[in-house]
């Protein structure tokens, strides 16, 4: 009896760590606010694992060399398309889902999903620049970010993302962040390269070089207002040229182990209040109209993350651009070496 009493043991115990549901998710670093994830399991009694990456390329490249184990992934637009191109992606009929209705339309910007029957609109914001008001002087342009170490002494730095650092010289020089003309994107380079002896660095960590006071404006995006709430010095503008504006999706492999598990968090993410507690941590826009009436006022009301339409009509937002990426990639070498 009591050998049997053990088999039941083992078995009920081995039937339970079977039972524990799990979903893991690869996301942009400190991109989502943790007591979203908590709710998430005190809900569902998922267990949610979280790593992190700091650009598209990092993410692609670690997905299409053999990472397993990885459930949704939250790719800007323009990658979100790659990767349904190579078909990366599980169709989720997240669009048929009845909170879908909260999802602002003009959010629905896949070329290869337009309707959103794969991946479900996420978070959008600006890139554009940090400054230490107390260092620069009000800056309104890339021309003034440009200036800030011949003017002031102080430094500057550069996101380390291909994509981001030309579409500074495409918009400067009245030219489309997709364009394929290898004379445009010329343009582009020689402009980052006449300024690139202004530029300490090209990287994302930058504002913990702003906190610190080891650098006086940066190229960034615009969710790192949230490390600035108690320096009031420390300014975000949008260039009169123009900038980017990017938006991620939520989106499920068509690797994942747990498809069913990731579709209940892209239901779960629907309701308005959870969407705003993302905004409310990441400083950024979102796709849920809804949510947006719940978000704080702080943010609201700041134009330039509730950005109004004036703005809207200087942003762009990158696009797949096919075989033209080898110019580009040819191009940030050209960039990255040059002394």
């Amino acid at each position: 009896m009591k050998a049997l009493g053990v088999a039941v043991a083992l078995a009920l115990m081995a039937g339970a760590a079977q039972a524990e549901e799990t979903l893991a998710l690869y996301n942009w670093g400190d991109y989502i606010n943790p007591e979203i994830l908590t709710k998430f399991t005190a809900e569902t009694g998922i267990k949610v694992t979280l790593d992190t990456y700091s650009s598209n390329e990092e993410m692609l490249a670690k997905i299409q060399a053999g990472a397993t184990g990885y459930d949704i992934v939250f790719p800007s637009v323009h990658m979100n398309d790659i990767m349904l191109k190579l078909g990366l992606l599980e169709k989720t009929d997240i669009n048929l889902s009845p909170d879908f209705k909260n999802i602002d339309p003009a959010n629905l910007r896949s070329k290869e999903d337009p309707t959103s029957s794969y991946c479900l609109p996420y978070a959008w914001g600006t890139v554009g620049v940090f400054y230490n008001e107390k260092i620069t002087g009000p800056l309104t342009s890339w021309a003034d970010f440009f200036a800030v170490p011949e003017k002031t002494g102080g430094k500057i730095t550069l996101l380390d993302d291909m994509r981001e650092v030309l579409a500074i010289g495409l918009i400067a020089n009245g030219k489309s962040v997709n364009s394929a003309d290898p004379a445009d994107i010329k343009l582009a380079t020689d402009y980052i390269l006449a300024h690139k002896a202004s530029v300490s660095a090209f990287s994302y960590d930058s504002m913990a070089m702003m906190t610190s006071g080891d650098i006086a404006a940066a190229h960034f995006f615009v969710g790192g207002n949230v490390f600035f709430i108690q320096m009031p010095e420390i300014k975000y503008m949008i260039p009169s040229e123009g900038a980017t504006m990017y938006q991620e999706n939520i989106c499920v492999l068509a690797s994942a182990p747990d498809k069913e598990n990731a579709k209940k968090f892209m239901e779960f993410y629907l309701r308005p209040e959870i969407a705003a507690l993302n905004v409310a941590q990441q400083y950024n826009g979102t796709a849920n109209v809804q949510a947006r009436e719940l978000i704080p006022a702080e943010i609201k009301n700041n134009p330039n993350i509730t950005v109004g339409p004036e703005t809207l009509t200087r942003l762009h937002i990158f696009e797949d651009i096919g075989a033209a990426l080898k110019l580009y990639d040819r191009a940030w070498n050209t960039i990255r070496t040059a002394q």
